[in-house]
């Protein structure tokens, strides 16, 4: 096991394809007479987002964005985990998984790298700084190869463990993540307690469920209504892809516009952009992201965790399965933010929870300083 140097290059060819392939795209029609993204997303976005895909976008650029930072490649059992490695600038920087989920990429981290790898020189305090390690999840863009066998979240917590004791050397380490890598922490924290410093998440990976409340408290009525709503309304994606992966799979692998249209449509969703997907994220960003699904041709395996989930059961247990320090930062526009009351009853030992002003689900990439700023201070008390 041995990590090879590794720089994202897209052949030429397959930027040409794409550019035929959104040249030539065939889109359905609206619905009339309802919300232009009540039905899913919006046709006059989507024909402005193929638009300046075809005609705008600089992959080459967001490709060098990510190649400034390194990274490499390492075979972990019969998979290819693909990840960044950025030492830390400070006295004693401590190492960190920072980890993203779907529809999410290590995209999603460029901002906040610098800004917990050298604090020191972002206006923070130098020994607060974090040695960081980026994987792509299993199965998701370079840490996707064809045929190489799918990853459950407990497949991926050995896989990460594995990569940062044994050929990275870290002893202890700490996880971040949001998402699946919010999922991936908590196993971490559950499976690996004496090598996990403590877990830091901006999504509570809990059942949607409510048995478990017994006597509700008027937040617990209002996350009911919550999660009802969200049951009945956004939940679709999440049936296809933990129950028929591989048919969607199809569709996303032969259509840049209907895989754009499959993702960003979340991004709109789950961000705190009060309906204004740009008020969140520039075009760039998301096609960023949305190529790098493209060009990997990951879509199918990335659906995996929802599948393994779905049939194999939650990946940790649900009664005082992690007991680690954690650390919670619940932004207000998250999907789902359960009360206090409920996420004790996983994670046992809470020492930190921060309700934020502002920010959603891509809490890297919607509030980076923020976000910095409250893993910063989660952890300090663990440093060793």
């Amino acid at each position: 096991m041995t990590s090879r140097p590794y720089k994202l290059q897209v052949a030429q060819s397959q930027i040409d394809d794409l550019h035929r392939r959104l040249q030539t795209v065939r889109l359905p029609d609206e619905p009339i007479g309802i919300d232009p993204w009540e039905s899913g997303t919006s046709l006059t976005w989507i024909r402005r987002l193929t638009a300046y895909w075809r005609d705008s976008f600089d992959w080459r650029a967001q490709e060098a964005r990510l190649n400034s930072w390194p990274q490499y490649t390492v075979d972990i059992g019969p998979n290819t985990i693909h990840y960044l490695h950025v030492h830390g600038y400070g006295p004693n920087p401590m190492p960190l998984l920072l980890l993203h989920g779907w529809p999410g990429s290590v995209f999603e981290f460029l901002d906040i790298i610098p800004l917990l790898s050298d604090p020191g020189s972002h206006g923070g305090d130098p020994s607060d700084a974090f040695t960081l390690v980026i994987p792509s999840l299993p199965g998701f863009g370079p840490s996707f190869v064809p045929g190489q066998p799918r990853c459950s979240i407990e497949r991926m917590a050995d896989c990460f463990t594995t990569l940062m004791c044994n050929e990275l050397g870290y002893a202890h380490f700490g996880a971040q993540g949001g998402d699946w890598g919010a999922s991936v922490a908590a196993r971490l924290g559950h499976a690996y307690p004496e090598q996990v410093t403590g877990i830091h998440l901006n999504l509570l990976p809990l059942p949607r469920s409510t048995d478990a409340i017994e006597t509700p408290t008027q937040q617990d009525k209002d996350y009911i209504s919550t999660l009802e709503r969200w049951l009945y309304a956004e939940t679709g994606y999440s049936l296809i892809q933990g129950t028929r992966p591989q048919t969607l799979a199809y569709a996303l692998a032969d259509s840049p516009t209907g895989l754009a249209a499959w993702i960003t449509e979340k991004f709109r969703a789950w961000s705190d952009c009060g309906g204004d997907i740009e008020r969140s994220f520039t075009l760039d960003t998301l096609l960023a992201d949305v190529s790098l699904y493209w060009f990997t041709n990951c879509a199918g395996a990335s659906f995996w965790p929802y599948f393994a989930r779905h049939n194999h059961g939650w990946p940790f247990p649900l009664e005082a399965g992690v007991g680690v320090p954690t650390g919670y930062a619940e932004f207000p526009a998250e999907i789902i933010r359960p009360p206090r009351s409920l996420a004790e009853k996983t994670f046992t030992r809470i020492t930190r929870w921060t309700s934020m002003p502002r920010g959603g689900h891509f809490a890297a990439l919607e509030q980076p300083q923020a976000l910095a700023r409250e893993v910063q201070a989660f952890f300090r008390p663990l440093r060793q």
